[in-house]
């Protein structure tokens, strides 16, 4: 009787530990980004194993990241602050829940070495990526900061990393781009110069955020990744070298070249996201509508108060 009673209570606790060990199963997009990084570290170190979260990374291109999240092929992403606004103005409905990074240098105008200044563009042929990323409205806020707009130029749509290459061979008067792909026209001075960048026109910051409907479901869960990230940054300060390899790897970077690319942009701790979401989100968001508005990107404006969730970073 004894022994029925212990085997009942073993097979007791078991369930309740394997319960406990229960990851939740769960796709992101992002992409190849300097600043998405952490997340690959997150996945690669086994940190957002250890937090219950059984992640499955998916490299989507920005352009075509909401079509994944509103198919439910994903149900997080990385993305800039602008651009949730645009998912949300075109049905996608999606919730920010931390902040990940700001550039500081690590996007920017890339153009030949005769153009001296941002006005000397119109009528030149510009590569970016589509109407509704942050390659694109990046280009518009420069432009409308010297006094032109998209209609001044002629925009070629290129991904990141193809503009950054057609550029270096020879395409185009000037490219958007960011790195690691910046840093193919930093290392080929001879091609072209980097004009305009984030130091100069601090409009590219980016936040991590899943549907509603995950949200919902899985509150547990988002704060796991909220705290996964954090971790992963704890990792950067304590292995950097570790932590580059890794993170470089995933872009076919070195780790020392990913270091270097990693030096333009500053990843955004626990005490960073509590500033940033109480002031400047706020502000930045509601001038990057009326820029999107301004463009014809969105046709209407979303509720701007509903675009994030920092109840998930503890």
């Amino acid at each position: 009787m004894k022994s029925r009673i212990f085997a009942t209570t073993l097979l007791a606790v078991l369930a309740a530990a394997s319960a406990a060990r229960a990851e939740t199963a769960v796709s992101i997009g992002i992409s190849g980004w300097t600043g998405f990084a952490p997340l690959t570290l997150a996945k690669e170190a086994g940190i957002f194993k250890k937090n219950g979260l059984d992640v499955t990374i998916k490299k989507i291109p920005q352009a075509s990241r909401h079509l994944a999240l509103a198919s439910g092929d994903i149900q997080c992403a990385a993305t800039t602050v602008e651009t949730w606004v645009v998912w949300n103005a075109n049905g996608v409905a999606s919730t920010q829940i931390f902040q990940m990074d700001k550039s500081h240098g690590a996007d920017g105008m890339v153009v030949r070495p005769d153009v001296a200044k941002i006005a000397d563009l119109k009528g030149k042929t510009i590569a970016a990526s589509t109407p509704g990323t942050s390659p694109y409205f990046f280009l518009s806020y420069i432009l409308k900061k010297n006094g032109l707009s998209l209609k001044d130029v002629k925009v070629v749509n290129m991904e990141p990393g193809p503009a950054a290459q057609a550029f270096v061979a020879g395409q185009n008067d000037a490219a958007m781009t960011y790195e690691p792909y910046l840093s193919t026209v930093r290392a080929a001075p001879d091609k072209g110069k980097i004009i305009a960048t984030t130091l100069d026109y601090p409009a590219v910051m980016d936040t991590f955020g899943c549907t509603p409907a995950f949200l919902k479901d899985n509150p547990a869960a988002a704060k796991a990744f909220a705290a996964s990230y954090f971790e992963a940054l704890e990792l950067i300060k304590k292995e950097p070298e570790k932590s580059y390899g890794i993170m470089g790897a995933d872009v076919k970077q070195s780790a020392e070249a990913f270091a270097g690319s990693a030096k333009h942009l500053e990843w955004q701790d626990k005490a960073a996201n509590k500033k940033f979401f109480e002031g400047e989100f706020k502000t930045f968001t509601a001038d990057a509508a009326d820029l999107l508005l301004e463009t014809g990107v969105i046709k209407a404006k979303p509720d701007l108060e509903k675009l994030a969730d920092t109840s998930f970073i503890e």
